[in-house]
This record gives C-alpha cells, structure tokens and sequence, in this order.
C-alpha cells in the first residue's frame, strides 16, 4: 500500500514517506536499524546545541519488563494497537540549561525536532514511528524514576508497518484513507498575520 503523501511541491522522499500508522509487524528493529534511528536524533539542532532530548527506549523482545511497564502508562486504545511494535519509546526533555541551570524556553521545541528527525530517518528505511500523547506522564515518572525537571512529552513506536486488516475495523479504515494537510495559505503567512503566502 503506497502512502507517500500527494505533496503540491517536490520534498525529499523520506518526508513524503513518513506517516503514522497503527498496524506493526511484530518483526523486531535490528539493532543497526534502531542505533541509525536513535543517531539522526542525536544529530539534531538544538538552542545553545543543548541536546535537552532523552530517549527511554525498550524492545519487546530484549527488554520485555521494561516495554510492558511503558506499555502499561499508555492509555488503553493506544495499547490495543501499539502493543504489536516490537520497539516503544518515551521521549522525554531535560527542562533546565545545563550550562546554568535556569529553564530552557526551548527544551520541548528542540525535542519535537529530534523526534521528527527519528521519523524521518525510520521513514527512509522502510520503517515507521507514530508518535502518541495519549499516555500518563506521572504513571511513566514513576515507573522509570524519571527526575522531577525532566518532561515525558511522547510515547513512540517504532517497527514496519503492519496490514491494516490486523486492525479493528474503524482503524483499518482510517488507516487507508486519503492522507491530506491544510492548504498552504492557512499556515504560511506572508508578511502580514492572516496573509496567506
């Protein structure tokens, strides 16, 4: 099933490829495969390159108490489906500068933008993220002892995409549905609020 996106311009392939999917295969991510994705995360840009990002990551099959502790803070549609992944991740930011010590206004935005990097790099390797905010955020604190200035901000999956027959029905049908965006002039602005470009 083709889902590259019907894009009005040429982008790069691995953009138009990237999507959400909720039906993976339980075929576990090597381990080249996994480093490859967690690298283009390292890579990524950062204010006052802070690199605020950590990743929990967990492999059903290498870490399994962990995966069914992380799975358990999920909430209960997200684990109907997610639990075929055979990866699942928590992206999580560091709230203060290490360097100073005072809040960094940009910890969330710089982690949003390693975790798209890792979609777009799993995305040029036939493999797929879907990123969930449907998860309990103190449940996962707890679980992990995850320090009180650090934020969980995502749950994430990661593995090949999976039929969408595997799903219930309302799913599999919206997982084969036409992929579309708003149009360019609601969220391109050109020189003036409210102009579209």
């Amino acid at each position: 099933m083709d889902r590259t996106a019907p894009t009005d311009h040429p982008i790069l392939p691995a953009i138009s490829k990237r999507w959400a999917p909720r039906s993976y295969l339980d075929t576990p991510v090597s381990e080249a495969d996994l480093r490859t994705v967690l690298e283009a995360a390292r890579w990524t840009a950062s204010a006052y390159n802070e690199q605020p990002w950590i990743y929990l990551v967990t492999r059903k099959a290498e870490e399994a108490d962990a995966y069914a502790k992380l799975l358990a803070c999920l909430v209960p549609f997200n684990q109907s489906w997610a639990a075929s992944a055979p990866v699942l991740m928590l992206a999580c930011a560091r709230l203060n500068s290490a360097g100073n010590g005072k809040p960094n206004a940009w910890a969330l935005y710089d982690t949003g933008q390693a975790s798209s990097a890792m979609s777009i790099q799993a995305a040029s390797m036939d493999l797929h993220i879907h990123q969930m905010a449907g998860f309990d955020a103190a449940a996962a604190r707890e679980a992990f002892g995850i320090p009180e200035d650090v934020m969980p901000i995502s749950a994430m999956v990661l593995g090949s995409h999976g039929p969408a027959s595997a799903l219930p029905e309302k799913l599999a049908e919206r997982e084969v549905a036409p992929r579309s965006r708003k149009d360019a002039g609601e969220i391109f602005f050109g020189g003036s609020w409210g102009k579209g470009f």
